[in-house]
């Protein structure tokens, strides 16, 4: 299936990273999830991709029925059963996300404030910004050094030149 450049998009960060085995399996859920997810009896043209073993994204191209109050409140159900079921949690905002080599790394905010202060954490460390709103942000503005992100606006006085 092709999707939109403006296909909604909803990330959904765990605060561990899941296993190999978890996420094949969690993939198997979601796509089940997403083929039958509807809006006012409408199919949605839905899919989710967890990419890095730890972001869960759900993408709706509207073009073909639109996501409405009820259909998001299924999947923010269907998050809260998955978050049960693989013991993680997807709704903790101040957790955050970010690279070190090839590797991602979330921490809660404390912690990525005193990585910040050490300078373990620098203008051009590539931080998750899972606020994108479709998938052509997701493409471009997901993945994004500090400095160019929303983090630097919150946590730009941390950081020394």
């Amino acid at each position: 299936m092709i999707f939109s450049e403006n296909s909604r998009v909803w990330i959904y960060q765990a605060d561990k990273q899941l296993s190999d085995t978890e996420t094949t399996a969690l993939q198997q859920q979601l796509n089940s999830f997403t083929t039958g997810w509807t809006a006012h009896n409408s199919q949605l043209k839905a899919k989710a991709e967890i990419r890095y073993n730890r972001f869960i994204i759900l993408i709706v191209d509207e073009s073909q029925a639109g996501a409405s109050g009820c259909s998001i409140d299924k999947s923010v159900n269907y998050m809260k059963q998955i978050e049960q079921q693989f013991g993680i949690n997807l709704f903790d905002r101040f957790n955050l996300a970010y690279r070190s080599g090839n590797e991602v790394i979330s921490v809660p905010r404390h912690t990525f404030e005193a990585l910040l202060a050490n300078k373990t954490i620098n203008t051009n460390t590539i931080v998750f910004n899972n606020m994108v709103q479709n998938l052509a942000d997701l493409k471009t503005k997901w993945e994004v050094p500090f400095k160019d992100s929303w983090h630097i606006q919150l946590f730009g006085s941390l950081v020394t030149q």
